[in-house]
Parts: C-alpha cells; sequence; structure tokens
C-alpha cells in the first residue's frame, strides 16, 4: 500500500505521538513511517502499558498508538485509563495490533480509542488513522469494517434495555455516524446544513455522554442499530 499524499505543512500543528508495543521492531518501524510525514513526531516509546500511561503523563502527547497485548497492562485498560470519562483533556488512542477480535474492536471504541487498525493494513492506513483520529474522525481496518457490518445485519435479539435517549432524527444521524459518514456527508444525506448536523451530534454527544463521534458509533453498535452499508 503506498503511503498518502503528505498533509499540512510543516508549520502546521504538528500531531505528537507515544508508541506503546512490545515489540521494539515494530515501535521502529512506526517511528520510521510517522516520522516521515511532515505533520508527525513521535515523542516517546513503551513497550508495555504502564510505561506508556506514566509517558502519557508526562509527555502529554496528542496521540497514543496503542498495542492490545503488552505485560504489565494491556492495551484495552491502558485506552480506559487515558481515555475515561474523569479525564481531563485524554489524548486520542489509536489502536493498532495483530489481533482482530470483533470483542477488541468493540471494547476499544466504547473505552474512547478513535480507530482500531491492524498492523498488516500497511503504512498508508496508519498515517490515514493518525489523521482521522486527530480529525475526530474514526477509522477501522477494512477488513474489520465489512465483518463488523455483516455481524450487525442480523443481530440476535438484544436484551432489554432503556429507552433511547435520542430522538428518531438523532438516532437517524447516529447511525450514518456509526456508517462513517462526515458531517458534510450526514448533511447532503439528510438534505440538511452542515451546521444543523454539527448541532445534531453535539446534542447527541450529551445525551449520550461520549466525548465525540467514535463514542456515539459505539453506542449505535451496541444498541443494534446498525448502519447501512454505503454504496
Amino acid at each position: 500500500m503506498t503511503s498518502p499524499a503528505p498533509g499540512p505543512s510543516a508549520s502546521s500543528h504538528i500531531t505528537r505521538i507515544l508508541l506503546a508495543d512490545d515489540q521494539a521492531d515494530v515501535r521502529s518501524g512506526f517511528r520510521l513511517i510517522l516520522d516521515s510525514q511532515p505533520d508527525m513526531t513521535v515523542v516517546g516509546e513503551a513497550a508495555d502499558g504502564a510505561t506508556a500511561l506514566d509517558l502519557a503523563h508526562a509527555l502529554r502527547p496528542d496521540l497514543v498508538i496503542a498495542d492490545i497485548r503488552m505485560p504489565v497492562l494491556d492495551g484495552l485498560e491502558l485506552t480506559r485509563r487515558l481515555t475515561g470519562p474523569a479525564t481531563s483533556d485524554p489524548p486520542r488512542v489509536l489502536v493498532v495490533t495483530t489481533f482482530d477480535h470483533d470483542d477488541y474492536v468493540r471494547t476499544a471504541l466504547r473505552d474512547g480509542a478513535c480507530g482500531f487498525l491492524l498492523k498488516r493494513s500497511g503504512p498508508g492506513l496508519l498515517i490515514e488513522g493518525v489523521r482521522a483520529a486527530m480529525a475526530g474522525d474514526l477509522l477501522i481496518s477494512p477488513q474489520l469494517t465489512v465483518r463488523l457490518l455483516q455481524s450487525l445485519a442480523t443481530p440476535a435479539p438484544p436484551p432489554a434495555r432503556e429507552p433511547s435517549p435520542l430522538t428518531a432524527r438523532e438516532e437517524e444521524i447516529a447511525r450514518l455516524v456509526a456508517e462513517g459518514l462526515t458531517n458534510a456527508e450526514i448533511a447532503a444525506r439528510l438534505f440538511i446544513s452542515a451546521g444543523t448536523a454539527k448541532t445534531h451530534l453535539a446534542n447527541i454527544q450529551a445525551k449520550l455522554k461520549v466525548r465525540n463521534r467514535v463514542g456515539i458509533a459505539a453506542w449505535s453498535w451496541e444498541t443494534h442499530n446498525p448502519p447501512h452499508t454505503r454504496s
């Protein structure tokens, strides 16, 4: 996979990244890829989740790239501790791992991750994942997206749950967010202005008590409101 065109110029904001992976060669490879981009720099590395947590507090990176299976503290628990509701000004977390279990994907996104990529996806998707996370968007490896949508197409009968706090229109927008549409695409799909779409999203976040559109997507998946497959 070829790398995407370079992003913003070096004079723009530089995304400061912390790498958390127990394999030194993986960290070195990620560093080479990310440091080659004019708008990204790796500011630290950790071989286990506990060290990553300490470095995140000390270095205040914009984004943490975390593997799942690490010593001391795994990537899912690291994500929870970094992005929990009690955390002020949390970094974004992008999970990049070898393990493509659906439970891992759902747990990571529910607990605040801004994306879930497979290591075999290649450098281009890694760079795209970082930029998507920093833009407040959600990126999941295509292999996983297809499988998640297929599993949601015929969901098991859901257990009894509390009534949705969202209006019908807000639930529709939440489904489109889970599908991966941007604000502009949601506005075009629903024939509303981009400003109205943004207002709806702010209201949805407040009602669901989530930090961003990733939390909205996770809520939509978990409540068996599957997104429609994009054409």
